[in-house]
């Protein structure tokens, strides 16, 4: 018996999908940890640039139009990305592979999620909001997914400028303009996103490999990349130090700021290291990818907090 999906077999089975699992099927479709990942930078940037806790109906306004315009780039890079996940084990049991979703009903469902996001950041924040929510989508879907993933190593570097735009949509909703501390949270995030996907794909570079991705992680060898690593995070602590100068952040956020820095600096040195003597490990490569997430948390959690300490560093 055949084991190859026909579309009419893809359609009937995703039909017969009960609505519990169907709705599954459509926040597993949005990469919902991507969002949170993406909420966790959002909210600090907003307290920090009204300097206190915003109105609770711009807040929910940019959350929700935040992680709505999030799940649009998210599921319109699962349709987009569906014959690579096929292929990848890390991917396997996401929606159009399994056949939960049709790719008709993902696009649809891209479009309207789109539509919605950019609709409540415009009218529940401002038109500043609303047009960053666009440019966000359209980095991750056309920029990243459909011309780089695929045909550059340094995709993840230039089409991950997508996951940098929740602070400049953020600072936008309360200021309704782009000032200097949004674009350094910007390129913190920036410069943050190599470390973190890199090792990564290392992790899974023969998933990569297999589909013919050009991940930096994936093709490169452990020596190489581990070096990109560590100037990426120095370049990564020594941007986020200028939000002391320019963008007056107090003394919690500079203490923050410089232990966790220290911190993930020696656990990507702890990469090289390795790297140097061929000792790289599937584990060790992943406790670095854990520790940006821990590293990025802490740095804005801080930044949320630190408004309401009233201890500038520089006056």
């Amino acid at each position: 018996m055949s084991t190859i999906d026909t579309p009419l077999a893809t359609s009937s089975r995703s039909s017969k999908t009960g609505f519990g699992a169907k709705v599954k099927a459509y926040v597993a479709l949005t990469k919902p940890r991507v969002i949170e990942l993406l909420l966790v930078t959002t909210l600090p940037t907003m307290i920090f640039a009204a300097r206190s806790l915003p109105d609770i109906r711009l807040i929910l306004a940019t959350l929700v139009g935040g992680a709505f315009a999030a799940g649009s780039a998210g599921a319109f890079n699962c349709y987009i990305d569906r014959d690579i996940d096929k292929v990848m084990h890390r991917t396997e049991n996401r929606p159009l592979v399994t056949g939960a979703l049709t790719p008709r009903e993902a696009l649809i469902f891209s479009w309207t999620l789109g539509a919605a996001a950019i609709v409540i950041l415009w009218f529940g924040a401002n038109p500043l909001a609303g047009l960053l929510g666009v440019v966000a989508i359209f980095l991750y879907v056309v920029l990243y997914s459909l011309i780089l993933k695929r045909r550059t190593s340094q995709n993840i570097v230039w089409g991950g400028a997508a996951g940098c735009m929740p602070v400049l949509i953020a600072w936008a909703a309360v200021t309704n303009k782009v000032e200097w501390p949004a674009i350094i949270l910007f390129m913190v995030i920036f410069l943050w996103t190599p470390p973190h996907y890199w090792p990564l794909s290392m992790r899974y570079s023969e998933d990569y490999n297999a589909a013919k991705i050009p991940m930096l992680g994936a093709i490169a060898g452990s020596r190489i990349v581990s070096v990109q690593v560590v100037l990426y995070t120095w370049a990564m602590v020594a941007c986020s130090l200028l939000m002391i100068p320019l963008g007056r952040a107090g003394i919690l956020y500079t203490v923050v700021a410089v232990g966790a820095g220290i911190w993930f600096l020696l656990q990507a040195h702890k990469l090289h290291r390795n790297a140097q003597l061929d000792a790289v490990t599937n584990k060790g490569a992943m406790k670095v990818f854990h520790g940006s997430i821990s590293y990025l948390t802490l740095l804005f959690l801080a930044l949320a907090v630190d408004p309401f300490l009233g201890l500038p560093l520089v006056h």
